[in-house]
């Protein structure tokens, strides 16, 4: 393809691995509120979607538990997920690598007070022109939404724009902005899953990527 206008990356399971710190603020707040907790690879498969509705939807947590799950979840998080969080390997090299090259953003479900730190930690901010995520007063923002805000932050019209994402509901959210995806096989989300949403491109290393941006 011809050099994109903007790179767009989801962050969980595409920049980050952050499977220690999700189902352990998680379990934590369970814990915290009488809830039953899960085996850790048990909740890998509900990392994307915005919390909220994973709670209602996959987990059965009642109505008026939600929001205080959100609230320990995320008071948690913030202690350990700095320590706990890691970039996959190759992804440092690639921001690095198309810094000047392209506009970055990041466009993630993950609350603006995490993500923002957990990329300063890893030395990943200043890499990214846009960092798009939900206010921690947002009950529910799709993935399209936060899409359509990191268009805004850039500037940017659709075209020319590329998403990068592990999950079906970084390809979905970005077809509804006419955006192509590069579906990465590192995160949670299998080929099959990347291909049946609608995929433009499969990797399964970072550095497959610039060839296919034509950087």
């Amino acid at each position: 393809m011809h050099s994109p206008d903007a790179v767009l990356f989801d962050f969980d399971g595409t920049i980050a691995d952050s499977r220690r710190p999700y189902t352990s603020s998680l379990n934590y707040a369970f814990g915290e509120l009488g809830l039953p907790t899960h085996p850790p690879d048990q909740l890998y498969q509900y990392m994307g979607p915005p919390m909220h509705a994973t709670l209602a939807d996959h987990l059965g947590v009642p109505a008026e538990l939600i929001d205080p799950v959100v609230a320990l979840y995320r008071e948690r998080y913030a202690e350990i997920g700095p320590d706990e969080t890691v970039a996959y390997a190759g992804i440092p090299e690639l921001l690095a690598r198309l810094h000047g090259e392209v506009p970055l953003a990041v466009a993630t479900s993950k609350v603006i007070t995490l993500a923002e730190p957990l990329l300063e930690h890893m030395g990943l901010r200043e890499l990214f022109d846009v960092v798009a995520a939900p206010g921690v007063d947002t009950i529910s923002e799709t993935k399209s939404e936060t899409i359509g805000a990191a268009l805004r932050g850039l500037g940017q019209p659709p075209a020319g724009v590329v998403m990068v994402g592990d999950r079906l509901y970084d390809v979905l959210g970005a077809a509804e902005h006419q955006i192509p995806t590069i579906g990465v096989l590192w995160g949670e989300g299998s080929e099959a899953e990347l291909r049946d949403a609608g995929a433009r491109w499969i990797v399964s290393r970072p550095d497959e990527i610039p060839g296919l941006l034509g950087l």
